[in-house]
Protein backbone atom coordinates (compact mmCIF):
# COMPACT_ATOMS: atom_id res chain seq x y z
CA UNK A 1 0.00 0.00 0.00
CA UNK A 2 3.29 2.29 -0.45
CA UNK A 3 3.21 3.02 -4.39
CA UNK A 4 2.58 6.52 -3.76
CA UNK A 5 1.52 8.86 -6.96
CA UNK A 6 3.76 11.61 -7.07
CA UNK A 7 2.67 15.23 -8.90
CA UNK A 8 5.65 15.19 -11.12
CA UNK A 9 6.84 12.50 -13.47
CA UNK A 10 10.26 11.87 -14.58
CA UNK A 11 9.61 10.52 -17.97
CA UNK A 12 9.09 13.26 -20.84
CA UNK A 13 6.31 13.18 -22.46
CA UNK A 14 3.31 12.46 -19.97
CA UNK A 15 4.57 8.57 -20.27
CA UNK A 16 6.01 8.03 -16.52
CA UNK A 17 1.55 7.47 -15.36
CA UNK A 18 1.49 4.98 -17.44
CA UNK A 19 5.20 2.84 -17.34
CA UNK A 20 5.33 -0.49 -15.89
CA UNK A 21 8.82 -0.67 -13.29
CA UNK A 22 9.77 -4.08 -13.04
CA UNK A 23 11.51 -4.17 -9.59
CA UNK A 24 8.68 -2.52 -7.71
CA UNK A 25 6.00 -4.58 -9.63
CA UNK A 26 8.01 -8.11 -8.64
CA UNK A 27 8.05 -6.95 -5.07
CA UNK A 28 4.28 -6.15 -5.22
CA UNK A 29 3.43 -9.96 -7.46
CA UNK A 30 5.24 -11.40 -4.37
CA UNK A 31 3.33 -10.02 -1.81
CA UNK A 32 0.11 -11.24 -4.30
CA UNK A 33 1.30 -14.72 -4.40
CA UNK A 34 1.70 -14.58 -0.60
CA UNK A 35 -1.74 -14.03 -0.28
CA UNK A 36 -2.56 -16.62 -2.74
CA UNK A 37 -0.45 -19.19 -0.99
CA UNK A 38 -1.94 -17.37 2.44
CA UNK A 39 -5.56 -18.71 0.92
CA UNK A 40 -4.92 -21.88 -0.35
CA UNK A 41 -3.25 -22.78 3.09
CA UNK A 42 -6.58 -21.42 4.87
CA UNK A 43 -8.71 -23.61 3.02
CA UNK A 44 -6.10 -26.83 3.56
CA UNK A 45 -6.10 -26.42 7.22
CA UNK A 46 -2.58 -25.01 6.95
CA UNK A 47 -3.38 -21.94 8.96
CA UNK A 48 0.13 -21.59 11.16
CA UNK A 49 1.58 -21.46 7.15
CA UNK A 50 -1.01 -19.34 6.50
CA UNK A 51 -0.56 -16.58 8.80
CA UNK A 52 3.29 -17.01 8.37
CA UNK A 53 2.03 -16.30 4.61
CA UNK A 54 0.48 -12.88 5.61
CA UNK A 55 3.26 -11.72 7.67
CA UNK A 56 5.81 -12.39 4.69
CA UNK A 57 3.24 -10.12 2.36
CA UNK A 58 3.49 -7.77 4.25
CA UNK A 59 7.28 -7.60 4.12
CA UNK A 60 6.98 -7.13 0.43
CA UNK A 61 4.48 -5.02 0.68
CA UNK A 62 6.55 -2.40 2.66
CA UNK A 63 9.73 -3.29 0.40
CA UNK A 64 7.89 -2.23 -2.95
CA UNK A 65 6.93 1.38 -1.60
CA UNK A 66 10.34 1.70 -0.63
CA UNK A 67 11.79 -0.05 -3.66
CA UNK A 68 9.42 2.58 -5.62
CA UNK A 69 10.17 5.73 -4.11
CA UNK A 70 14.09 5.08 -4.35
CA UNK A 71 14.22 4.49 -7.58
CA UNK A 72 11.77 7.15 -8.03
CA UNK A 73 9.98 5.23 -10.31
CA UNK A 74 6.31 6.00 -7.93
CA UNK A 75 3.09 6.17 -10.94
CA UNK A 76 -0.67 5.65 -11.12
CA UNK A 77 0.19 2.09 -12.44
CA UNK A 78 2.00 0.82 -9.28
CA UNK A 79 -0.05 2.31 -7.09
CA UNK A 80 -3.49 0.87 -8.48
CA UNK A 81 -1.76 -2.91 -8.81
CA UNK A 82 -0.69 -2.22 -5.45
CA UNK A 83 -3.83 -1.62 -4.08
CA UNK A 84 -5.32 -4.86 -5.98
CA UNK A 85 -2.94 -6.83 -4.82
CA UNK A 86 -3.82 -5.61 -0.61
CA UNK A 87 -7.44 -6.63 -1.40
CA UNK A 88 -6.34 -10.49 -1.47
CA UNK A 89 -3.41 -10.14 0.72
CA UNK A 90 -4.55 -8.55 3.59
CA UNK A 91 -8.42 -8.00 3.09
CA UNK A 92 -9.41 -12.08 1.45
CA UNK A 93 -6.65 -13.99 2.78
CA UNK A 94 -7.03 -12.83 6.55
CA UNK A 95 -10.84 -12.90 6.34
CA UNK A 96 -10.70 -16.19 4.82
CA UNK A 97 -8.07 -17.20 7.68
CA UNK A 98 -10.31 -15.76 10.67
CA UNK A 99 -13.36 -17.52 9.27
CA UNK A 100 -11.67 -20.67 8.27
CA UNK A 101 -9.59 -20.82 11.96
CA UNK A 102 -12.15 -19.36 14.31
CA UNK A 103 -15.81 -17.61 12.81
CA UNK A 104 -17.51 -20.63 11.15
CA UNK A 105 -18.90 -22.39 14.07
CA UNK A 106 -20.90 -19.04 14.20
CA UNK A 107 -22.65 -19.11 11.57
CA UNK A 108 -24.38 -16.10 10.22
CA UNK A 109 -21.91 -14.21 12.49
CA UNK A 110 -19.28 -15.67 11.61
CA UNK A 111 -19.02 -15.47 7.56
CA UNK A 112 -20.70 -11.73 8.43
CA UNK A 113 -17.52 -10.84 10.40
CA UNK A 114 -15.53 -11.90 7.29
CA UNK A 115 -16.66 -10.52 5.09
CA UNK A 116 -17.58 -7.05 6.71
CA UNK A 117 -13.38 -7.37 7.38
CA UNK A 118 -12.90 -7.64 3.56
CA UNK A 119 -15.71 -4.83 2.31
CA UNK A 120 -13.75 -2.23 4.90
CA UNK A 121 -10.50 -3.49 3.17
CA UNK A 122 -11.71 -2.41 -0.26
CA UNK A 123 -13.10 1.10 1.32
CA UNK A 124 -9.81 1.75 3.48
CA UNK A 125 -7.81 1.15 0.15
CA UNK A 126 -10.12 3.50 -1.75
CA UNK A 127 -9.91 6.00 1.02
CA UNK A 128 -5.92 5.80 0.62
CA UNK A 129 -5.78 5.97 -2.76
CA UNK A 130 -8.38 9.30 -3.24
CA UNK A 131 -6.40 11.01 -0.30
CA UNK A 132 -3.15 10.47 -2.08
CA UNK A 133 -4.27 11.94 -5.16
CA UNK A 134 -4.91 15.04 -3.39
CA UNK A 135 -1.67 14.72 -0.85
CA UNK A 136 0.62 12.32 0.45
CA UNK A 137 -0.30 12.43 4.37
CA UNK A 138 1.99 12.10 6.81
CA UNK A 139 0.14 9.31 9.15
CA UNK A 140 -2.72 7.44 7.93
CA UNK A 141 -6.32 8.16 8.19
CA UNK A 142 -7.75 4.67 9.77
CA UNK A 143 -5.37 1.33 10.41
CA UNK A 144 -3.85 0.39 7.60
CA UNK A 145 -5.02 -2.86 6.01
CA UNK A 146 -1.36 -4.79 6.22
CA UNK A 147 -1.48 -4.14 10.05
CA UNK A 148 -4.85 -5.54 10.28
CA UNK A 149 -4.27 -8.21 8.61
CA UNK A 150 -1.11 -8.81 10.96
CA UNK A 151 -2.88 -8.43 13.95
CA UNK A 152 -5.32 -11.56 12.44
CA UNK A 153 -1.95 -13.65 11.57
CA UNK A 154 -0.06 -13.00 14.48
CA UNK A 155 -3.51 -13.90 16.72
CA UNK A 156 -3.32 -16.91 15.25
CA UNK A 157 0.60 -18.04 15.96
CA UNK A 158 0.13 -16.47 19.55
CA UNK A 159 -2.65 -19.05 19.52
CA UNK A 160 -0.61 -21.40 18.39
CA UNK A 161 1.99 -21.11 21.02
CA UNK A 162 -0.44 -21.21 23.88
CA UNK A 163 -1.30 -24.73 22.31
CA UNK A 164 -4.18 -24.05 19.77
CA UNK A 165 -3.10 -26.46 16.90
CA UNK A 166 -6.44 -26.74 15.27
CA UNK A 167 -9.58 -24.56 15.01
CA UNK A 168 -10.63 -22.76 18.02
CA UNK A 169 -13.98 -21.38 18.88
CA UNK A 170 -13.38 -17.86 21.32
CA UNK A 171 -15.94 -14.81 21.12
CA UNK A 172 -12.82 -12.92 21.24
CA UNK A 173 -11.35 -13.65 17.72
CA UNK A 174 -14.95 -12.66 16.56
CA UNK A 175 -14.91 -9.17 18.07
CA UNK A 176 -11.46 -8.62 17.17
CA UNK A 177 -12.84 -8.94 13.59
CA UNK A 178 -15.52 -6.77 14.25
CA UNK A 179 -13.18 -4.29 15.67
CA UNK A 180 -10.27 -4.12 13.24
CA UNK A 181 -12.93 -3.73 10.42
CA UNK A 182 -14.34 -0.64 12.31
CA UNK A 183 -10.29 0.41 13.02
CA UNK A 184 -9.63 0.34 8.99
CA UNK A 185 -12.66 2.80 8.02
CA UNK A 186 -12.28 4.88 11.23
CA UNK A 187 -10.61 8.47 11.67
CA UNK A 188 -7.88 7.63 14.01
CA UNK A 189 -4.85 8.50 12.92
CA UNK A 190 -2.02 5.76 13.03
CA UNK A 191 2.09 6.87 12.61
CA UNK A 192 3.70 6.76 9.34
CA UNK A 193 6.63 4.90 9.03
CA UNK A 194 7.29 6.04 5.76
CA UNK A 195 8.22 9.52 6.63
CA UNK A 196 10.47 9.10 9.73
CA UNK A 197 10.30 11.92 11.84
CA UNK A 198 13.57 11.38 13.78
CA UNK A 199 16.29 13.55 13.42
CA UNK A 200 20.24 12.81 12.58
CA UNK A 201 20.97 13.45 16.27
CA UNK A 202 18.13 10.59 17.35
CA UNK A 203 19.73 7.87 14.13
CA UNK A 204 21.85 6.44 16.95
CA UNK A 205 19.24 5.76 19.22
CA UNK A 206 16.78 4.47 16.77
CA UNK A 207 19.42 1.89 15.73
CA UNK A 208 19.99 0.50 19.21
CA UNK A 209 16.51 0.00 19.26
CA UNK A 210 15.69 -1.63 16.31
CA UNK A 211 18.59 -3.85 17.47
CA UNK A 212 16.85 -4.35 20.46
CA UNK A 213 13.02 -5.50 18.76
CA UNK A 214 15.23 -7.62 16.30
CA UNK A 215 17.00 -9.36 19.16
CA UNK A 216 13.21 -9.95 21.04
CA UNK A 217 11.54 -10.43 17.50
CA UNK A 218 13.90 -13.70 17.43
CA UNK A 219 13.57 -14.85 20.76
CA UNK A 220 9.94 -15.42 21.20
CA UNK A 221 8.48 -14.67 17.62
CA UNK A 222 4.47 -15.35 18.28
CA UNK A 223 4.38 -13.16 21.67
CA UNK A 224 6.72 -9.95 20.26
CA UNK A 225 4.88 -9.91 16.98
CA UNK A 226 1.68 -9.88 18.76
CA UNK A 227 2.18 -7.30 20.35
CA UNK A 228 3.70 -4.93 18.51
CA UNK A 229 0.42 -5.56 16.36
CA UNK A 230 -1.82 -4.86 19.44
CA UNK A 231 0.25 -2.05 20.20
CA UNK A 232 0.03 -0.38 17.23
CA UNK A 233 -3.81 -1.24 16.58
CA UNK A 234 -4.46 0.51 19.73
CA UNK A 235 -2.33 3.72 19.26
CA UNK A 236 -4.94 5.29 16.55
CA UNK A 237 -7.82 4.94 19.47
CA UNK A 238 -5.25 6.07 22.60
CA UNK A 239 -3.49 8.83 20.82
CA UNK A 240 -6.72 10.18 20.06
CA UNK A 241 -7.72 9.98 23.44
CA UNK A 242 -5.06 11.55 24.54
CA UNK A 243 -5.02 14.62 22.50
CA UNK A 244 -8.49 15.20 23.30
CA UNK A 245 -7.80 15.00 27.29
CA UNK A 246 -4.90 17.15 26.57
CA UNK A 247 -6.84 19.82 24.94
CA UNK A 248 -9.40 19.54 27.65
CA UNK A 249 -6.91 20.38 30.25
CA UNK A 250 -5.54 23.42 28.25
CA UNK A 251 -9.42 24.34 28.34
CA UNK A 252 -9.69 24.38 31.94
CA UNK A 253 -6.44 25.81 32.73
CA UNK A 254 -7.20 28.55 30.55
CA UNK A 255 -10.80 29.31 32.09
CA UNK A 256 -9.29 29.37 35.48
CA UNK A 257 -6.53 32.06 34.85
CA UNK A 258 -9.44 34.06 33.05
CA UNK A 259 -11.60 33.68 36.29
Amino acid sequence: MNNVIKNNSTDHGGHGERMIHPLPCLLTTASLLSGFYAIISAINGNFFNAAVAIIVAGIFDGLDGKVARLTNTTNTFGMEYDSLSDLVSFGVAPALLAYLWALEPYGRYGWLAAFLYVATTALRLARFNSLTLEKSPLDFVGLPCPAAAGMIATTVLFSRYLGATDTVKHVSILILVYLLSYLMVSNFSYMSFKHPAASRKKTFQVTVAMVLLMILIAAEPPITLFVIGLVYALSGPFSTAYRILHKTDKVTKKQKNII
